[in-house]
């Protein structure tokens, strides 16, 4: 990362950190103009409406307000939030950048943006490449799925069914910090007890099982954050370099987070579904691609097809790191390559570039609509994936027979 980006990205945590109130989102090809929409402006949720109205809309009338917006680099914008209830049309917007802004272009799908507000005072950030997309996120204690709504600065609000399953979790614990494995596994247990999500349901939407699971996680993380630190932080410091000692260990604590978590939700899913797959096997080059499908010993095999085989990358963000998968598969490098990602949003310059190589994006159902028009229908789900593969065992198992 350079060092102009990283002095973005640090300015951005310290706007959010020292703020009132902020939210993230990931560009989407409709709030970029690269859908073709007639649409202008920022969508913004409607649980971020607290930053910019006092009172919700009111469905039959328009509502707006005015406010400065500062940017990096000295760049000023006198921006506007709408909101849209006439006719058919329920939702908010921020709308006039003016014609010299830099960033709703095509080019920036998929970027991040941070709005943070603080005595009536706006900051805002574009954050375009991975590394810092991925930093901030761990340096605010985000996962990408908790993007699009505003950034708690305090304990996550729980149900109380599931505050309670977290605090017991967090009882039960005989470490400080359990590793990615044991959160990502009680997170599966605790979204099955506070919300019924089965084997049975994941199989039935693996797509929204995924989202449920990550979020899951984040709340257990953020929850446990508090329990540990709170006692620490109510007693205080004795010295500055103390409180910064203190503070740099929590955050690494968080840059190391998310670990292998997404892998681990996903063989979950693939072994509820009933796949057999194996995950880190090492190929060419001592390599090792996150899942074969149906397992190393198989793709070692010379004499096993090669069109049976399947390879999927994961990857939370992918805008700049989607090519580091084209050579991890030597033996299918004629074959598709699937990456699945929490990425919401990349240009369609990208995606050309991707199709050019021959990797074809799995992501959550609900995020395919923040991709451009012309490649939503090329990417895939993640229930569809399942079927892909469940169709070539299919193939195995009537060649085999």
């Amino acid at each position: 990362m350079s060092d102009k980006l990283k002095r973005n990205m640090d300015s951005a945590i310290l706007a959010v950190t020292d703020c009132d109130m902020a939210f993230c989102k990931f560009l989407s090809a409709n709030d970029t103009g690269e859908t073709g929409s007639h649409q202008s402006g920022i969508l913004i949720p409607k649980n971020v409406v607290p930053m910019f109205f006092d009172e919700p809309g009111e469905k039959g009338s328009n509502k707006e307000v005015w406010f400065d917006i500062n940017w990096p680099g000295n760049l000023k914008t006198h921006s506007r939030a709408v909101y849209y209830g006439q006719k058919t049309r329920n939702e908010y917007r921020i709308t006039q950048f003016g014609r010299g802004f830099p960033y709703l272009k095509p080019a920036y799908t998929g970027s991040l943006l941070i709005i943070a507000k603080k005595d009536n005072c706006y900051q805002g950030f574009i954050l375009s490449s991975e590394d810092e997309i991925n930093d901030f996120l761990e340096a605010v204690g985000l996962s990408a799925v908790q993007t699009n709504q505003l950034i708690s600065k305090s304990e996550i609000p729980l149900e109380a069914k599931e505050k309670s399953a977290i605090l017991a979790f967090i009882d039960n614990l005989d470490v400080d910090f359990p590793d990615a494995v044991c959160m990502a596994t009680n997170a599966r247990h605790i979204s099955e007890s506070v919300l019924g999500l089965n084997a049975t349901k994941v199989i039935s939407n693996p797509d929204r099982a995924i989202l449920i699971w990550t979020d899951t996680e984040f709340k257990m993380f953020r929850t446990l954050e508090n329990v540990r630190y709170m006692n620490r932080i109510n007693q205080g410091f004795d010295n500055v370099d103390e409180f910064f000692q203190f503070a740099k260990s929590a955050q690494n604590r968080r840059f190391s987070r998310a670990g292998k978590s997404l892998e681990h939700h996903l063989k979950a899913i693939f072994d509820d579904e009933g796949l057999q797959c194996e995950e880190q096997v090492v190929t060419e080059g001592n390599k090792k691609p996150d899942f074969i499908f149906p397992s190393g010993a198989a793709y070692h095999d010379q004499n096993f097809p090669v069109e049976k085989l399947t390879f999927l990358a994961v990857k939370t963000t992918c805008k700049d790191r989607w090519r580091q998968i084209l050579n991890e598969c030597s033996r299918l490098k004629d074959e598709p390559k699937y990456l699945f990602t929490l990425q919401q949003g990349i240009s369609m310059n990208q995606l050309k570039e991707m199709e050019e190589e021959n990797v074809i994006l799995v992501v959550p159902k609900e995020y395919i609509t923040s991709y451009p028009k012309p490649f939503q229908d090329k990417i895939w789900t993640l229930e569809k994936f399942i079927e892909h593969v469940r169709g070539k065992e299919e193939l195995i198992v009537n060649h085999t027979s």
